[in-house]
């Protein structure tokens, strides 16, 4: 299922209110059907008992794992051993028997260990369609960013993938265990030859579907919560600082070719402002009096409302490309990133980055669109902005974080503290 599908699935309501029967109604089961389903999981055969050398009550019932009825036995010579005369030991063993038989009536299954919840009997497919329709529509409200989601749907089309293949039996919810998910990611490291973080990322998403599936009481435990991450040695980031030189070259570019991109690019480079968030601004989020962008908190990758500075050279560009005569209600980065009451998503930005500048220009591909932001924190500091003013811009978290971008040629003595002497 592509991103494209997915926005048209429809998106029903919550199934969870009674029971078997709302949960099978919701993925549009007929009463026939639902009712045979139910009735299915729970059939069995009367229990019997077997006497001999090992005393055990045998009974058949329906294992959802492998579609179709299944003996049980439950063996008693233990608890024999310590009950004395043979009509004592009957009367037990009946009286275990008449227990096992009032249980399976009640609609008890010995191979499904969770209990309490019809949901346990909502089917693998069913459940997993029903998480795409949680996506479909988180991505319809801008509640997730659609590269997450395109991600979510390829992890989870690669284990259906993987169940269906070598997991056959998988045919209920219930059976999403601890196991299964070890195993997956066993296949994704060793099988498929992946690296640590793929295989951490595998595991990331693992526990956000984990959580649907716990809220949706399709499951019971949590299969994850001992499944640790693989430590991973910190890797260099893949994208370089752009050199000066080439900065001229994309303004230049840019200038004749699209101005509107260039804003795009001058926002991330000075404002730090992030490809998702860029793509949700608004024009009313700017401020000509103050000299401001408010970043807002459901546009926030860190969900903190915060206020940056608008350099003049910005608002002069905003002002050429008459910015503020459209709707204050629009989006800044539309259609061909002009203002638009259409959201578009921050991959169109990307694709332009790699597809046009850098293409026509011919610049390395560690220079990537993001690295105009570390270029503009890591060229702030080396014109000796204060690093607090830096932290700021950037809404870093701390200032630890800032000050990785500083380059090595900035970290050297301070002439503002060479000659200065306190009271001391």
């Amino acid at each position: 299922m592509t991103i494209s599908d997915l926005k048209k699935v429809k998106v029903s309501g919550d199934p969870e209110s009674s029971g078997v029967e709302s949960v099978l109604s919701g993925h549009g089961l007929s009463c026939m059907d639902r009712r045979s389903m139910v009735d299915y999981v729970k059939e069995y055969r009367e229990p019997d008992v077997c006497w001999g050398k090992e005393v055990f009550i045998s009974f058949y019932a329906f294992d959802p794992a492998q579609g179709k009825l299944r003996r049980k036995r439950i063996k008693l010579n233990r608890e024999l051993r310590l009950i004395e005369g043979r009509r004592e030991q009957r009367e037990y063993v009946r009286g275990v028997m008449n227990r096992i038989r009032d249980e399976l009536r009640n609609g008890w299954n010995p191979w499904i260990m969770q209990q309490g919840d019809g949901l346990v009997y909502v089917r693998w497919e069913d459940a997993c369609s029903r998480y795409k329709e949680y996506l479909a529509k988180q991505l319809s409200e801008h509640n997730m960013r659609e590269d997450s989601v395109t991600s979510y749907l390829s992890y989870l089309r690669v284990m259906m993938r993987w169940i269906d293949e070598e997991r056959s039996n998988v045919r209920y919810a219930y059976q999403f265990d601890k196991r299964l998910v070890d195993s997956f990611l066993d296949y994704i490291y060793l099988d498929r030859d992946n690296s640590i973080q793929t295989r951490n990322n595998y595991l990331a998403w693992i526990k956000s579907f984990t959580q649907y599936l716990l809220r949706k009481s399709y499951i019971k435990e949590d299969p994850t919560a001992q499944i640790p991450r693989m430590k991973l040695r910190r890797k260099q980031k893949n994208r370089d600082v752009i050199p000066p030189e080439i900065l001229i070259r994309i303004r230049e570019f840019l200038e004749k070719r699209n101005r509107h991109f260039l804003l795009v690019c001058q926002l991330l480079h000075y404002l730090f402002v992030r490809p998702h968030e860029l793509a949700l601004l608004k024009i009313e989020d700017f401020s000509l009096k103050d000299r401001t962008l408010r970043i807002h908190w459901d546009v926030a990758k860190n969900w903190q409302e915060a206020v940056v500075t608008l350099p003049a050279h910005v608002i002069h560009l905003m002002l050429d490309l008459e910015i503020f005569k459209h709707p204050g209600s629009d989006y800044l980065f539309s259609d061909g990133f002009r203002p638009g009451r259409e959201w578009k998503s921050e991959k169109q930005f990307r694709d332009y980055w790699a597809r046009v500048v850098r293409k026509e220009l011919g610049f390395s591909d560690r220079y990537k669109f993001y690295s105009l932001k570390d270029t503009g924190i890591t060229n702030m500091l080396r014109a000796n902005t204060d690093v607090l003013s830096v932290r700021d811009q950037a809404r870093h978290s701390s200032i630890l974080i800032t000050d990785m971008y500083t380059p090595k040629d900035v970290k050297k003595a301070n002439e503002l503290l060479m000659n200065y002497k306190g009271e001391l």
